[in-house]
């Protein structure tokens, strides 16, 4: 039992370690780090994050700008016709699905909203097309809430790294990383993970030599 105890102690100890020095190296190294979606206003963000499940976001942002010069606003998209949407984003994936989820999206936005994307993760999660991740996504990146949205490549990466320990679902391994990483730095520590997984630790080759965290990696330590 006692042996046990220090062992548990000793990972305790070892796991807040690595968030400190998870939490340090990219508050130095990328203090700013944002959402690469492009959006001017909370529903145009809604708008790409929807269509982002499933996609990458270089190609969201080559569908964007001409969805977003035909339908600007909850409004006018709320009156849009299911086939001049599907033709936008086509090219996205589920095109089907998610001209239903956008259409519908702004339609509760009138009827419900007044047109104003709300702040809160339970009211936006009432939204189609809008599940908890996408809702952390919003109320992180527009309302600056301490929310982690944990995609697949937040799931990955948090567990690569060993900042998430046996997270089965991504809302576990949500409640993990928000438990230990600062409060004023979770919105960033979304985007932290994000970047980290899109241009160094890939899936399939993660670029170890050039990565400025390996030193406290639990991949690396097993290379």
């Amino acid at each position: 039992m006692e042996l046990f105890f220090y062992t548990l102690l000793y990972s305790m100890i070892s796991i807040q370690k690595r968030y400190k020095l998870f939490v340090e190296y990219f508050s130095e190294h990328l203090p700013n780090a944002e959402t690469e979606l492009y959006y001017t206003d909370p529903f145009q963000l809604v708008v790409a994050v929807i269509l982002s499940a499933q996609c990458t976001d270089k190609r969201v942002n080559i569908v964007t700008p001409y969805l977003f010069s035909k339908f600007p606003d909850a409004e006018a998209l709320a009156q849009a016709s299911e086939e001049d949407v599907l033709q936008i984003i086509r090219s996205c994936s589920y095109p089907n699905n998610k001209t239903k989820h956008l259409i519908g999206m702004a339609k509760m936005l009138i009827q419900d909203f007044q047109g104003v994307v709300p702040d809160e993760v339970d009211e936006l999660q009432k939204l189609p097309g809008v599940g908890r991740k996408t809702a952390n996504v919003v109320a992180s990146v527009v309302y600056k809430k301490p929310t982690m949205a944990v995609d697949t490549h937040v799931f990955r990466v948090a567990a690569r790294i060993g900042l998430t320990v046996d997270a089965k679902s991504p809302l576990a391994a949500e409640k993990q990383l928000v438990k230990y990483i600062p409060q004023d730095k979770i919105s960033l520590a979304h985007h932290w993970l994000i970047l980290h997984g899109r241009y160094v630790c890939m899936a399939r080759k993660p670029k170890c030599e050039e990565c400025g965290i390996s030193d406290i990696c639990k991949y690396y330590e097993k290379k």
